[in-house]
């Protein structure tokens, strides 16, 4: 994670939120927590997180519509972001893997296409749940 020292109040409020979340959250779950803050209305919380999404300061994650704080690393390796999603919890972890954005680069070129914009989002079990469904289940425990 990592902090721009421009951001206008309302986009630190969000960002402090979504940085502190165990797990992505909606805008009406942001709201509802920064309420006391002195949001008040959807539209502050929007336009705050338009803005972070445009600085790259947070994610949308499209196939469950929330938001996470970014932590950095795809910037760091020049590279997509891309989300674990874990259908049971809500946890969302962040990876980033140089070889996946050249390889969807050559996909796209391939396809004469020019992308603007990837989403990467894998949804399944993140290890702790895996693990519970295996103990119920008498399974194998990793």
């Amino acid at each position: 994670m990592f902090h721009a020292p421009d951001l206008t109040r309302n986009q630190e409020l969000v960002f402090q939120a979504l940085s502190k979340a165990k797990s992505p959250l909606t805008a009406y779950a942001l709201l509802a927590r920064l309420e006391h803050s002195g949001l008040r209305a959807p539209l502050q919380v929007y336009r705050a997180l338009d803005r972070l999404v445009a600085r790259g300061l947070v994610h949308r994650l499209e196939s469950i519509n929330a938001f996470v704080a970014c932590d950095g690393s795809h910037a760091k390796e020049q590279a997509p972001a891309g989300f674990t999603i874990c259908v049971k919890c809500g946890r969302a972890e962040e990876f980033c893997d140089p070889r996946l954005g050249s390889a969807l680069k050559r996909i796209a070129d391939s396809s004469d296409f020019s992308a603007e914009k990837y989403t990467i989002e894998i949804s399944g079990l993140c290890e702790s749940c895996r693990s519970a469904q295996d103990q119920a289940h008498g399974g194998p425990v990793s």
